[in-house]
């Protein structure tokens, strides 16, 4: 029996991880294995939390910390904290409230949400609400008219940014999905859409890959014609490779989400912290970068930061969070990260997120 949401946050929930035995006891079989699921074996999907136990804190002592924060200026607007939340769809799947609720949490927290194209919510009613800060994720579509629909809906009501994400062309082998036999229920849908596409037909002894999806999936050209059309920042979300990175920069993204998708797309590619360093030393300051993937602690924030993130985005910890207690879980879950970010960074000596750099990390 599916059990309801929490109404109080139980005392043995004192850190994000803690939210995954409730979240999984109030959804369906299918439910859970599409939010806990990554692509093949699932190597990248555990490499991304394992990342972070390899990479050591210095710690320093008798800092001079009073009176420090944790906020950051980005593309002119001022964030409380570097932790925001990534583009998840499909979130009425996990609580009723779906996106409207994480909006609430992000809101009581003053934390940043970006809402993802296949949202169960529409960017306006999330909008309207008027609670968080808000940034929109764009999946591309085959026809840039509906592009440029959601783009320009986005900019109408008062999304921050653009979010383009870029390494999922197609769904990546996620076999537990598979066994489960996830499809989402009805009445469920990615309601920012007026209809979902029709998957590609391909003649007798053609590829779906090749000859049917591939063909019409973005391409670097499609980056080029949202930056011209863009009236907002657009960030590139699904960058591993350094030289993607600069391609980004170059085209004039205003900045990249170092991210493996959760490692539900490509298995075997690398942790994001992994691909951080690199993708930093590539693009030496000249846009911020984000980093997506494994986030599971303040030391984890602190770390991605000192290896060249400006912040970082979780994705599964708070959709725990959401199933386990709705607004109420997210916040706690946003709550629970900010205050151990803050607790690190004393205890490293450090003041402000400007103040963390490589030279508090034992490498």
């Amino acid at each position: 029996m599916i059990k309801p949401p929490l109404t109080a946050i139980p005392s043995d929930i004192v850190s994000v991880n803690d939210y995954a035995p409730y979240a999984k006891e109030r959804l369906s079989a299918m439910a859970w294995e599409y939010l806990d699921s990554g692509a093949g074996d699932e190597w990248t999907m555990m490499d991304n939390v394992a990342a972070f136990k390899d990479v050591r804190l210095k710690g320093r002592v008798l800092g001079e910390v009073g009176g420090g924060n944790t906020r950051l200026n980005l593309f002119g607007q001022t964030y409380e904290h570097p932790i925001f939340l990534a583009p998840v769809a499909y979130q009425k799947l996990f609580h009723a409230g779906g996106e409207q609720a994480t909006a609430l949490g992000a809101a009581v927290t003053q934390s940043l949400m970006v809402l993802s194209t296949l949202s169960t919510t529409t960017l306006e009613e999330v909008a309207a609400a008027q609670t968080a800060q808000l940034w929109f994720q764009l999946y591309l579509q085959r026809d840039r008219a509906v592009s440029l629909d959601l783009i320009r809906r986005a900019e109408r009501e008062g999304y921050r940014a653009l979010v383009v994400t870029v390494d999922a062309p197609l769904a990546g082998v996620r076999n537990r999905e598979q066994r489960a036999g996830f499809t989402l229920p009805p009445p469920l849908s990615p309601v920012n859409l007026s209809a979902t596409p029709p998957v590609p037909q391909v003649g007798a002894g053609e590829s779906v890959v090749f000859d049917g999806v591939m063909p019409v999936a973005p391409s670097w050209k499609d980056i080029e014609w949202v930056l011209k059309e863009a009236r907002l920042p657009v960030l590139i979300k699904g960058i591993l490779a350094p030289e993607d990175a600069e391609r980004a920069r170059s085209l004039g993204a205003a900045g990249v989400v170092v991210s493996n998708h959760g490692g539900r797309v490509l298995d075997t590619v690398p942790a994001s912290l992994d691909a951080l360093p690199r993708v930093a030393e590539a693009l030496q300051g000249r846009i911020p970068i984000l980093l997506d993937g494994g986030v599971r602690r303040g030391s984890d924030v602190f770390k991605a930061i000192a290896l060249g993130a400006t912040a970082v985005m979780i994705g599964r910890p708070y959709i725990q969070a959401l199933a386990a207690a709705g607004a109420l879980g997210v916040a706690h879950a946003l709550r629970t990260l900010r205050e151990e970010l803050e607790i690190v960074m004393a205890l490293s000596g450090t003041k402000t997120l400007a103040d963390i750099g490589p030279d508090h990390l034992f490498l």
